[in-house]
């Protein structure tokens, strides 16, 4: 039986997810911006909290680790290379580890670039993947302290994942992100409908995420840095592929 997942808003636009195993009982929270809307999520639905998994260390993932820890003694997993600059670990991972919620497993993907710690936690099984901020819903995550090339690389291996994978991004960026891949892209077909949609999400308060590993590389500017079409719009025909990407995301920052 897969994961039942819930899309938990959070600060002022962070989203945490709860991930329950019906047939344990046990429920995950990947990343923790603040307690109280994850605990009020969890009263709603009767669940016990026994795990936190940690994607990165910025504070608007972690500020509310402690206080669901101590209500919950639940247990905390973050990334290994991480641990001096997240909250107090009890299991710290690194790429291929494996992590379960009750009976389903899922493995740890590295994918800095973010932060150069930042991790992903993929459960096949459910057809999940918590990308937090790096592959974003028609975005990625800015650059902090990682590489283009570094970047790169982890959204190509995010891309290379089942097309069906639903993707659990951090933020609510969505229709940012989309009107600057629009300036990329200002005739891609899917690209239109999609905004269509999350126009009509967001005019009834719904989240634009999770979204699906193909719409992602059908629209997002970032996973397609190394289309041919792409190129030529941007004028890099011959440019390497993460140099592209990194034009991209230079425009981004400056969008």
């Amino acid at each position: 039986m897969p994961l039942e997942i819930v899309t938990v808003p959070c600060l002022s636009d962070n989203y945490a997810y709860l991930a329950h195993d019906p047939a344990t009982g046990a429920t995950a929270v990947i990343d923790a911006p603040e307690a109280a809307p994850i605990e009020a999520a969890l009263a709603e639905r009767g669940w016990r909290l026994s795990d936190i998994l940690i994607t990165h260390h910025h504070h608007d993932h972690v500020g509310g680790v402690e206080a669901l820890r101590a209500a919950h003694g639940a247990r905390v997993t973050g990334a290994a290379a991480d641990a001096h600059r997240l909250p107090p670990l009890d299991t710290a991972v690194a790429e291929g580890d494996r992590v379960a919620i009750g009976g389903e497993t899922g493995e740890v993907l590295e994918v800095p670039g973010h932060t150069v710690g930042h991790i992903a936690f993929y459960f096949a099984g459910s057809g999940a993947v918590f990308t937090a901020d790096s592959l974003m819903a028609l975005g990625c995550g800015r650059l902090f302290e990682g590489t283009p090339a570094m970047m790169w690389a982890s959204l190509c291996r995010l891309a290379a994942l089942p097309p069906g994978t639903e993707v659990f991004s951090g933020h609510e960026y969505t229709a940012a992100n989309g009107r600057f891949a629009q300036t990329i892209e200002p005739e891609n077909a899917a690209l239109k409908a999609r905004m269509d949609e999350i126009a009509a999400l967001r005019a009834a308060g719904r989240p634009t995420v999770p979204s699906r590993l193909a719409e992602e590389r059908a629209t997002n500017p970032f996973l397609r840095a190394g289309l041919a079409e792409v190129k030529r719009a941007l004028g890099m025909e011959n440019a390497p592929d993460v140099a592209v990407f990194a034009e991209i995301r230079g425009r981004k920052d400056r969008f």
